[in-house]
């Protein structure tokens, strides 16, 4: 007999919520404006957005030479640094939650060398402490109580985590077969928890890893049809999750997976071949990165993919297009979308907000699915065409710091 969580049920029971409230698709293609978050000091090389909280409280790192630092920006606070970790100059802030909690991970080196878990509040930062025994560890995610999920060591050692009340405990919970948490990416305010697994039967597949605290199984979101796997990086209140699907460790294809309808793929963006969604809000709404010759951020509102660029005023300055350093990385529950472009030359971290009231979507994902475990619901909104292209693009500024990698094709990284 399946396993179901009070977790579980209560995300089934929000998203049905979501479907008898939410208001109908909007016809027309979302508008934006783009804010550049800037740099946290005069002299800084460049910025990089990498999430945003439900409510707009946006992450990310300023880069200077021999160092970074976190900050947090909202729209009517700006731009916020965060302090370093003693020791530790290399500091990045992954998440946010909106009773003013961030991690992220502080590091010796860009690359994430001595890597430890970090929290700030009320500006403050301290170590999140490790399970018992381990000395290097990262936090990619926070929810709603202060409850973050990341991972601990690093090589074929490394495992996911929950950092929760003062302690660090290893997520030993398995699938059926046995695969394993490597790194945690996700949590939501239920306490799903979503990242990469590994297949003790299989090494050279990638495993799209979920677990509802309180379960005693993990369990996977599957593979998209002529695919064998994939890696799961973002989950929404609604239980939805996102991610790439590939054949063993190759290049991938956006997906969504919900309770309700399996995993389905997400079209890739105009002239793109591949990608990865990497954040979802509870109505559905996906943001990634496609790629051609470049890197392509995406919106996917249910029903089309949108092209960052095309969805931001004409002769703003900024190129989400043409480079291979642009990102999607959040996207909150009113659609603010925080990442990484080019802005008159420099690479900065950008947060672009809905030019008028846009709606919530109803969840419904439309392409064909192939159903996995058990079932929240699925996403529709409005239109734009979906083609095919060329490879992958992978960011040129200075990468985030990875949890450390094991021989697998891991996320634009986390630290």
């Amino acid at each position: 007999m399946h396993v179901t969580s009070k977790a579980r049920l209560i995300a089934t029971a929000t998203a049905l919520l979501w479907l008898a409230v939410l208001p109908a698709a909007p016809a027309a293609t979302p508008q934006y404006q783009i804010y550049d978050i800037g740099v946290v000091d005069v002299g800084d090389t460049a910025s990089q957005g990498f999430g945003v909280s439900h409510a707009g409280v946006a992450v990310g790192r300023s880069l200077h030479t021999g160092g970074s630092e976190a900050f947090t920006w909202t729209l009517n606070g700006g731009l916020v640094g965060l302090p370093n970790l003693a020791g530790r100059n290399y500091a990045v802030s992954n998440s946010a939650n909106d009773t003013g909690s961030v991690v992220g991970t502080a590091a010796t080196t860009a690359f994430g060398s001595g890597r430890l878990p970090v929290i700030w509040q009320n500006g403050v930062v301290s170590q999140l402490p490790l399970p018992v025994g381990e000395t290097l560890g990262d936090a990619n995610s926070v929810n709603a109580s202060t409850v973050a999920a990341g991972s601990a060591d690093g090589g074929s050692l490394q495992r996911g985590v929950i950092y929760s009340g003062g302690s660090a405990t290893i997520i030993t919970q398995t699938t059926s077969n046995g695969s394993y948490f490597v790194t945690a990416f996700g949590i939501n305010d239920s306490g799903r928890v979503v990242g990469q697994g590994i297949d003790p039967t299989n090494a050279a597949r990638n495993v799209g890893i979920v677990y509802d605290i309180g379960q005693s199984m993990a369990f996977e979101v599957g593979a998209l049809p002529g695919m064998n796997g994939a890696l799961a990086f973002g989950v929404s209140n609604t239980g939805y999750v996102v991610g790439s699907s590939m054949l063993n460790q190759g290049s991938g294809l956006p997906f969504i997976w919900s309770d309700q309808g399996g995993i389905v793929a997400i079209p890739v963006a105009t002239g793109t071949s591949q990608g990865s969604a990497r954040a979802v809000n509870s109505a559905g709404w996906v943001v990634g990165n496609d790629s051609s010759a470049f890197s392509i951020p995406f919106l996917y509102d249910g029903t089309a993919t949108y092209r960052l660029a095309d969805l931001i005023p004409p002769n703003s300055g900024w190129d989400l297009s043409m480079n291979t350093s642009s990102s999607a990385l959040g996207i909150s529950e009113n659609g603010i979308i925080v990442g990484t472009g080019v802005h008159n030359g420099e690479t900065h971290a950008y947060a672009m907000v809905p030019a008028s009231a846009t709606p919530t979507p109803t969840p419904t994902p439309t392409p064909t699915s192939t159903p996995t475990p058990t079932p929240p619901p699925t996403a529709t909104p409005s239109p734009t065409p979906t083609t095919t292209a060329t490879p992958t693009a992978t960011p040129t500024s200075t990468p985030r710091q990875a949890p450390t990698p094991r021989l697998r094709p891991t996320p634009p990284p986390r630290p």
